[in-house]
């Protein structure tokens, strides 16, 4: 299934079209559309949640060394990711794997994580 297509973007396709170019009503009113679809994503904050989740990334970094352990030796290793579920530990991993902050090593069917 192909990805959903944003307004922004159906907007700045619209603004590549040579009616829209030549008038400047048309044009004016996009553009004014694009400035309200800023105004709106730069007033979101963050979901509760997002927040919790970057304190716990920065525990989770705080934690790891060199050498690479594995989610339940991470949660061993602090008492911030105790109480949380295998889940949603390796959902966070994962995502700093992602990023670049964290390495991933697979070791007969075992994953190892450790600081990038």
């Amino acid at each position: 299934m192909a990805n959903k297509v944003t307004k922004r973007e159906v907007i700045n396709e619209m603004l590549t079209v040579d009616v829209i170019k030549e008038n400047d009503k048309f044009r004016d009113y996009l553009e004014h559309e694009l400035e309200l679809l800023d105004k709106k994503a730069a007033s979101r904050k963050p979901a509760k949640e997002k927040e919790e989740n970057v304190a716990i990334k920065a525990e989770i970094k705080s934690v790891l060394t060199d050498k690479g352990v594995t989610v339940s030796e991470l949660q061993t290793m602090s008492d911030t990711l105790k109480g949380l579920s295998n889940q949603k530990v390796s959902s966070l991993l994962r995502q700093l794997v992602e990023a670049g902050e964290v390495v991933k090593t697979i070791d007969k069917k075992k994953s190892f994580f450790a600081l990038a």
